[in-house]
């Protein structure tokens, strides 16, 4: 069987709580170089270490457990890899701490404010404590990676040499397309076909890929992609909400508060954040206020 490496994004539910000093919320301020050191010589000194996959715990982590044994029931020997705000790549296998550190800007444990500071505590935690790089990988085989848009945010770099290296990527989620990777974008249409919440989606719908999987074949063949593709049209749901109205002046706060934390956002895409918010603003008007705050 063909190796498959399952690259996933950590939980942070923990079945045990952290020590106080293995919150990135008591980190001393300062620059982010200084802020992984200091965070990275706590995670080295601690004591009640576990393996990653006892570590975690919630409904992401049960759908992970199922992702492992549908890859099997593909044809597949799977390999866990956890992308970690606290730890980087890390082998399933690998031991840690319980510990609480997140990518998401707006955690309690967050890393980092913007964007910018997100992908930089990422290459420097990675060149302390990594295990490996996503583009290493490629050299053992297909690759299937589920990951969020903020964490795909952080590890582009990583995405794009990973998309140069390998000839046969997966990721499931993400926030942009990658030359060299098939990308399956996060699907809430799907969610009432797949079940569970919104935090396993990505997951379900990797699941949800394997099971159309040719057994021993390519993980991105055109066979699988176009049965999957077939699928998902037939099921899909489209989910409706009633979204709250809001004043002008809001949308502009809006804006203002998500560029600055996320400058690489596009104007659509906000709007999409806006909306999944459950706020309604009409896309011209949108468009509109975008123009007026950003001076476009």
């Amino acid at each position: 069987m063909r190796q498959l490496s399952l690259v996933v994004t950590c939980t942070d539910r923990k079945i045990t709580t952290p020590d106080p000093d293995l919150r990135v919320q008591t980190l001393p301020e300062g620059d982010v170089d200084h802020r992984v050191s200091v965070w990275t010589a706590r995670i080295d000194r601690a004591d009640d270490h576990l393996p990653l996959n006892r570590l975690y715990k919630g409904e992401h982590w049960v759908q992970v457990g199922a992702l492992i044994e549908r890859a099997r029931q593909a044809g597949f020997t799977p390999e866990l890899w956890v992308v970690s705000a606290g730890l980087g790549l890390q082998p399933a296998l690998a031991t840690a701490p319980s510990y609480a550190a997140a990518l998401s800007p707006r955690h309690a444990d967050s890393v980092a404010s913007t964007s910018e500071e997100r992908i930089r505590w990422w290459a420097r935690l990675q060149a302390a404590r990594g295990a490996a790089r996503l583009q290493d990988l490629a050299k053992r085989g297909p690759v299937l990676l589920v990951l969020s848009e903020v964490y795909a945010t952080a590890l582009n770099a990583e995405l794009c040499a990973l998309g140069e290296a390998g000839d046969d990527v997966l990721l499931v989620g993400g926030d942009r397309d990658v030359t060299g990777i098939q990308r399956v974008p996060a699907n809430r249409a799907l969610r009432r076909a797949l079940g569970g919440t919104l935090t396993s989606l990505n997951v379900r719908m990797a699941i949800s890929w394997l099971e159309h999987c040719s057994p021993a074949g390519r993980l991105t063949s055109s066979d699988t992609t176009a049965a999957w593709t077939r699928w998902a049209e037939s099921v899909r749901s489209p989910e409706r909400y009633d979204r709250t109205p809001m004043s002008d002046e809001a949308v502009r706060a809006f804006i203002r508060v998500q560029t600055e934390q996320h400058p690489e956002y596009s104007r659509t895409r906000l709007h999409r954040l806006l909306r999944e918010s459950g706020r309604a603003c009409e896309q011209k008007r949108f468009a509109m206020l975008y123009a007026q705050t950003m001076g476009a």
